[in-house]
């Protein structure tokens, strides 16, 4: 593919109509958006050499897209995602994603590139553009086998990524783009993918051996001897940076994987920066030596011992972080607290300050169950795990920060997309921390199986109170009014008669219709159908077979050893036919 620079046409007509319909479109477009189009045109100049920015179609927390049309050598225009990277991203993991997307994109319904330009600290990623429908628009209007088609290009996609050991991370509608009209799916942003103990991109095995050690009670850089960034990783894209600053530097942020190998060797901070020391080489060399983020989001279940330069070496002061995570957030009852065991005297040097001492590991813990928690368990190190991903799509074992994370945690993300497809109900899950959320699921799938599940990958929950696994088939079918609900049964409308309540329940507290369907008096006369219950068994929603919802329930699977692989649901009978 070739492309020309859209200055470089010398017509006077054409030069003054580009600059007409330029003029057209900004006209149309909020200041907002004009302003940082024009950043972006000065922060990456290479830019206006190629592209016309016509649109801000998205911003998320790590970047912004933008669609370019660029005029190609045959003289015809063609429209490209730009994916702005925020300047504070860190080299080796815009590397990781390109590499991801130059490595599995392109095919199986993944999103490939095709550029990437670099000015300084900014990076600007270049990949085809698929006109595609909002996922929250279009949810109330699919009929049963359009979305039996979107869950398979789904796992299909998903087989295809797992099978380069690459763990996605963020599965969600917003990642899966659908053109309903073309039938064109494509799964986009690698920004937080991780590598699985085998994966093939090499990048991805440089973050997680980086992330693992950056995370020690030590602080320093100490990794296993890796390999250097691989070359093949130029050819595909076009990069207009200069070259003494092209190449990634070593990553800092914490994960919980284990490498397969123990690191034996120091190697510096800049094994994987270029040859010629650039001048931030100096700023990266520090970054590791305190706990960073797991790829871009902010660590809150560790914290760091503070030493003093009084205490004895063999002790620290407990010290937790001022930032806590919701989920984890305890009480302390003052009446119970232990008493702190003191340092001995005769450890102590002349002239000494006393200083608050460290709990003796070998005690042990009595606050199990109860409000509070005691110091010996607030002095033990605690379990780094990843958390990256978009909350209501986070896996158990994610919510629970269990260490060992896998591909299953995307295939969870996919289960929730079902569900959300057979219920018409989107986002299924929404909760504030993910206590909430690990409670939620517990309503859907029951307690008693989440405290067996959590049981299998070392983690106890404690529940309160004990909540039933609920029926999937009869959950979705109520959610989406084709049955009325528990409350509507016990407690029947006085001016409705209860034989037309299977097909009346605009009156239940469950609202009837999906948040992308409008409800019934907000509808056009013309569209006032898509409300009836008939209207959704002409799409099929009369006829959804019990494969769907027996795929929902291996999908939805809380051990995550037992869950459905996406190669294995490919095999499910629900797709016999595909």
């Amino acid at each position: 593919m070739e492309v020309i620079p859209s200055v470089c046409d010398d017509s006077n007509s054409t030069e003054s109509h580009v600059k007409a319909d330029k003029h057209i479109r900004r006209r149309k477009l909020s200041m907002d958006v004009e302003n940082d189009i024009e950043y972006l045109y000065e922060a990456v100049p290479q830019l206006s050499t190629v592209f016309h920015i016509l649109d801000k179609i998205g911003e998320g927390t790590f970047s912004s897209v933008y669609l370019g049309e660029a005029l190609m050598a045959n003289g015809t225009k063609e429209k490209f995602a730009l994916k702005h990277l925020i300047p504070t991203s860190h080299p080796v993991r815009i590397a990781a994603e390109l590499q991801c997307l130059t490595v599995a994109g392109g095919k199986e319904n993944v999103m490939g590139v095709t550029y990437c330009f670099r000015k300084d600290d900014h990076c600007v990623i270049v990949m085809p553009y698929m006109e595609h429908q909002t996922f929250v628009d279009i949810i109330g209007l699919l009929s049963f086998e359009e979305v039996r088609q979107y869950i398979y290009h789904l796992l299909k996609a998903l087989r295809h990524v797992h099978q380069f050991g690459i763990i996605h991370r963020d599965i969600k509608p917003t990642n899966f783009l659908y053109n309903r009209q073309e039938k064109m799916f494509a799964l986009v942003d690698f920004g937080l993918a991780q590598g699985t103990t085998d994966t093939q991109i090499e990048l991805l095995k440089v973050v997680k051996q980086k992330t693992q050690k950056c995370g020690g009670s030590t602080g320093k850089p100490e990794t296993s001897q890796g390999k250097r960034a691989p070359t093949s990783l130029a050819p595909p894209l076009q990069s207009l940076s200069h070259p003494r600053t092209s190449a990634p530097h070593s990553s800092s942020s914490t994960s919980s994987s284990t490498s397969s190998k123990p690191p034996d060797k120091r190697v510096s901070v800049s094994t994987f920066s270029s040859t010629t020391r650039s001048k931030h080489t100096k700023e990266f060399s520090g970054l590791c030596k305190t706990p960073r983020a797991v790829f871009g989001e902010r660590n809150l279940n560790s914290f760091t011992s503070v030493p003093t330069k009084t205490t004895d070496p063999k002790l620290e002061l407990v010290k937790p972080t001022k930032t806590e995570d919701p989920a984890t957030r305890k009480f302390i009852s003052a009446h119970r607290r232990p008493v702190p065991v003191r340092t001995p005297v005769s450890n102590q040097r002349p002239n000494q300050r006393m200083t608050p001492a460290a709990v003796n590991l070998g005690f042990t813990c009595s606050c199990y169950s109860t409000d509070r928690v005691c110091n010996i368990c607030m002095s033990r190190k605690q379990q780094v795990a990843p958390r990256a991903g978009t909350p209501g799509f986070r896996a158990p074992e994610v919510l629970t920060k269990c260490p060992n994370q896998g591909t299953a945690i995307d295939i969870w993300s996919a289960g929730v997309i079902l569900l959300s497809l057979l219920s018409g109900r989107y986002p299924f899950f929404k909760a504030s921390d993910d206590l909430i959320a690990l409670t939620q699921i517990m309503t859907i799938r029951g307690s008693r199986e989440t405290i067996q599940a959590a049981m299998t990958f070392g983690k106890s929950v404690v529940c309160s109170r004990e909540l039933p696994r609920q029926d999937l088939r009869t959950l979705c079918e109520t959610l989406r009014g084709r049955r009325p609900s528990p409350d509507d049964e016990a407690t029947p409308h006085p001016h409705r008669d209860t034989s037309t309540r299977h097909h009346h329940t605009h009156d239940s507290p469950i609202s009837t219709h999906p948040p992308g369907e409008p409800s019934r008096q907000h509808l056009p006369e013309e569209d006032q159908t898509l409300a009836e219950p008939e209207a959704q068994d002409e799409r099929g929603w009369d006829r959804v077979p019990d494969e769907a919802y027996d795929l929902l329930d291996r999908l939805l699977d809380l051990n995550p050893a037992k869950r459905i692989t996406a190669a294995q649901a490919l095999q499910h009978p629900l797709f016999t036919d595909l």
